[in-house]
């Protein structure tokens, strides 16, 4: 019986040490600041969260235009009812968002930025977004679901439903020789032939287009009313003032795949939300392929970029150094994150898992900044955006079931062995990228809108 006790004594100790063993390890862990080697390869290096900067697209939304125009006369068939008013968000919309600003929460509490059910202090978050209805709006939801508990104004600097001017991607400054290198840019990307090698590229896109909408057998379409999409030629607008625009097809169609897309995300059945087509996911990135195309060509060329994004590349370089600050969100549009990337000069990517490839609905470029155990910064840039799959099927996001993180890197701008930029090297690139803007009368003669009347 004493052998018996002793060893039921001896049995109880080594748990007792073992379970003291297992706890310090469990609080190690949890106390533990993040590592990149984990995740990203590279030495391990032990970073902790500090701050993070987001510029968000808005997300679904309806078609910019309603009925009696030209969706509503170019194909014989009846668009998705949807849920909001054209161009403001939808209710699809405004619950993925919510989701999505969820998925902030657990992820940066799980960073150590934000503490459970954070309420934060005068100018702890900074929340920013465009005047227009899908912007305000989509800031809100993203907001409810970050900060559940707490009270978050979205700053509003325009009179609502304008354009603010930080987010507005005007050609503020114009010359002939301006004009001139933007269009020959843009001729660039079709090769020897241009923008009519521009449209030959797209032509598979738009006949399969015009076949899912049936548009040759819509009375509009039959009278001529919108042109010849495979036939007729496309012409870029440079204008004091106004955003970069198009006439043509490529423009017409990028108008209905557009609508077309958003369609699909916001019906649960294929083949309804195609017209009753049959159509595979790789059918539907081609025929997005033509608003990737239209929106690189007006927002993404790299001289329109620093122009159109000048103000907004300031705000963004403010935002990485503002005092105190741990969040901020700044909410636009994708002619927003086309040009800030195509003006930081983004090397080329290709998104999976979505059927938009460059600036998906409603992602959010990140900036964050990461402090390592010697308080030396460096910052990770990514693209953060919901699947197609989620965006489709309303997905809960979590730390289990995340949204898509892309990591983004810069023509000539070194990363450590993390796939970081140091903190210097960041500013810098986008004080270049600031600098580039002034450059332009230099290079390219006195402003239109200044120069004297002849």
């Amino acid at each position: 019986m004493k052998n018996l006790k002793r060893g039921i004594s001896m049995l109880l100790a080594v748990l007792l040490v073992l379970a003291a063993i297992n706890g310090l390890a469990l609080a190690e862990a949890t106390e533990a600041p993040f590592s990149l080697g984990n995740a990203d390869a590279g030495e391990g290096t032990d970073y902790a969260l500090d701050r993070m900067v987001v510029l968000s697209r808005h997300n679904i939304r309806s078609p910019l235009s309603g009925s009696g125009s030209l969706l509503g006369d170019i194909i014989p068939h009846e668009w998705f009812q949807w849920t909001s008013n054209p161009g403001e968000l939808s209710l699809r919309g405004a619950m993925l968002e919510t989701r999505m600003g969820q998925y902030f929460r657990l992820w940066l509490e799980k960073e150590g930025l934000f503490v459970e059910n954070y309420r934060p202090g005068d100018g702890a978050v900074r929340f920013y977004a465009n005047a227009k209805q899908r912007t305000q709006a989509t800031a809100r939801y993203f907001s409810a679901g970050l900060l559940p508990v707490a009270v978050v104004p979205v700053e509003m600097r325009a009179e609502y439903d304008t354009m603010d001017p930080v987010f507005n991607p005007v050609l503020t400054y114009i010359s002939d020789a301006y004009i001139q290198a933007v269009q020959d840019q843009i001729a660039e990307k079709g090769g020897v032939a241009g923008m009519k090698g521009i449209h030959a590229g797209l032509m598979d896109a738009i006949e399969l287009l015009m076949d899912v909408t049936d548009m040759e057998q819509s009375e509009a379409y039959k009278a001529g009313t919108y042109g010849d999409l495979l036939a007729d030629d496309s012409t870029v607008i440079l204008e004091q003032g106004k955003e970069a625009s198009m006439t043509g097809p490529i423009k017409t169609a990028t108008s209905v795949a557009d609508a077309l897309t958003f369609q699909f995300y916001e019906m649960a059945d294929d083949r309804a939300a195609a017209f009753g087509h049959d159509l595979t996911l790789e059918d539907w990135r081609k025929l997005h392929t033509i608003v990737d195309t239209y929106t690189d060509m007006l927002f993404g060329t790299p001289l329109i970029a620093v122009n159109v994004a000048h103000p907004l590349l300031q705000e963004i370089r403010g935002e990485l150094t503002r005092e105190g600050c741990q969040f901020s969100f700044l909410c636009g549009h994708d002619s927003n994150l086309a040009s800030v990337l195509s003006a930081l000069g983004v090397e080329a990517y290709t998104l999976p898992d979505t059927v938009e490839q460059h600036t998906p609905i409603g992602a959010k470029l990140t900036f964050s900044r990461w402090v390592d155990g010697n308080g030396g910064a460096c910052w990770k840039v990514e693209l953060i955006y919901q699947s197609t799959d989620q965006l489709r099927s309303l997905a809960e996001l979590s730390l289990d079931n995340p949204p898509v993180h892309y990591p983004l890197h810069f023509d000539g701008v070194a990363e450590n062995e993390d796939g970081m930029i140091a903190e210097a090297d960041l500013l810098a690139l986008l004080d270049s990228a600031i600098a580039a803007y002034d450059a332009l009368e230099t290079q390219y003669g006195a402003d239109a809108a200044l120069a004297p009347a002849a």
